[in-house]
């Protein structure tokens, strides 16, 4: 029996995505629950695992655009594991011709046309179809096993460029198509920068504080709640109360109306080798401060395994970038549509300040407010970021709520 694996629903404004990689090879036999390829959407990158074990037969090759609900494979319940071998023997080795002759007799019209328009042998191709036949699986996953493209090991890094690639006198260039994910990106950061009114406002915050209560409580924190006690949950709570002082900051333009929110959904960026993903915590508000710093944990862990879904970056009112664990000493961050506000955290650096009439050494770090000018005016922004520099400044009376 043919099970056909589809495309799955990876969110409501998804209508397709990209086949980014293939974790099974053509004629392989897989398990339930195999992560059988990777989509990559305009949001996120999502599994597809095997609902049935059998052997798959690949319809859709890397590379490819597919709508949603659309069939890529098909998992053959009645095959065997015996078959895994020789099917990763073949593919493994494209130009091996141990199949049955395949002539153009023997190819159905869609295989003929692929074959043709790729200038492709037959009989250098395996056959995973009845009596050794070629379909159209076999022939997308010659066609995706010859343009692959090795990644360079540790051993050969000083190679990073293929013999393939176009030489000029300057040097070496190669050419890497973007991913759907980093299209969606550049396309968006030219949609805000193209229609958004956006200003920067800046404050510096003394983490003194801060910084004595870390000290103070991190190694209890860490043993009650298995997690250490940073910045980004404090932040976090300090965002919230100016927030909730400043509304506007939460809001959206939708159109020509205002939409305000009484819920507070904090975006935090994540820095992913796939580009810069925003997961969000929901109603943030009603969160306790370790809750807050696990939740961020756990989006960390899951951008790093390339598990952040379509529901994690979905929802946001607010957006807080920390830049400074890069290095960054000031920024102007950019807005996350249709967000009206990003706060951008630095690096924390010494500094010599006056307090008092004196000079003393703290540990200091220039914070950003990047808003929309439209619906936020200079004094909101000015007022809202001075309120979380009072908070982060004031650490004990913010988690106390007063």
């Amino acid at each position: 029996m043919n099970i056909e694996v589809k495309v799955p629903a990876v969110g409501e404004s998804v209508t397709e995505a990209t086949i980014g990689s293939w974790n099974k090879k053509n004629g392989e036999f897989v398990k339930r629950n195999d992560v059988l390829l990777l989509l990559e959407t305009d949001k996120a990158s999502v599994e597809v695992v095997a609902e049935n074990e059998g052997t798959i037969q690949i319809l859709a090759a890397a590379g490819q655009v597919v709508k949603i609900g659309a069939t890529v494979a098909s998992i053959d319940t009645e095959g065997k594991a015996s078959a895994t071998t020789t099917a990763s023997s073949t593919l493994a080795s494209p130009t091996a011709a141990t199949a049955p002759t395949q002539t153009s007799a023997t190819l159905s019209p869609a295989v003929q046309r692929i074959v043709t328009e790729n200038n492709l042998k037959p009989s250098q191709i395996s056959g995973t179809g009845k009596d050794g036949r070629l379909t159209k699986g076999d022939v997308l996953a010659a066609i995706d096993t010859t343009k692959q493209v090795p990644v360079p090991t540790k051993a050969a890094a000083v190679n990073l460029f293929p013999t393939s690639s176009r030489q000029s006198k300057q040097g070496d260039k190669k050419i890497i198509p973007m991913t759907t994910i980093r299209k969606k990106i550049a396309e968006r950061l030219v949609e805000v920068q193209n229609t958004a009114a956006i200003l920067t406002t800046f404050n510096e915050i003394d983490l003194s504080k801060l910084n004595e209560i870390r000290n103070k409580y991190k190694d209890k924190f860490k043993e009650k709640y298995g997690i250490s006690l940073g910045m980004m949950g404090l932040f976090t709570k300090a965002a919230i109360e100016a927030l909730k002082a400043y509304p506007a900051v939460n809001a959206f333009i939708q159109g020509t109306d205002l939409e305000y929110h009484n819920y507070y959904n904090i975006g935090i960026a994540v820095s992913t080798e796939k580009g810069l993903m925003v997961p969000v915590i929901k109603d943030a508000d009603q969160m306790s401060l370790p809750e807050i710093e696990m939740a961020i944990r756990e989006f960390a862990l899951k951008a790093r395994d390339g598990k952040i879904g379509v529901d994690d970056l979905t929802g946001g009112t607010f957006s807080i970038t920390n830049g400074g664990v890069f290095g960054s000493l000031m920024s102007t961050p950019i807005l996350n549509p249709p967000q009206s506000a990003i706060l951008g955290m630095h690096k924390v650096e010494d500094r010599a300040v006056v307090i008092n009439g004196k000079i003393e050494v703290r540990p200091m770090m220039y914070v950003a407010l990047s808003y929309d000018h439209r619906i936020i005016d200079g004094k909101e922004s000015v007022s809202f970021l001075v309120k979380i520099k009072e908070g982060v400044e004031d650490p004990e009376r913010l988690l106390i709520g007063i």
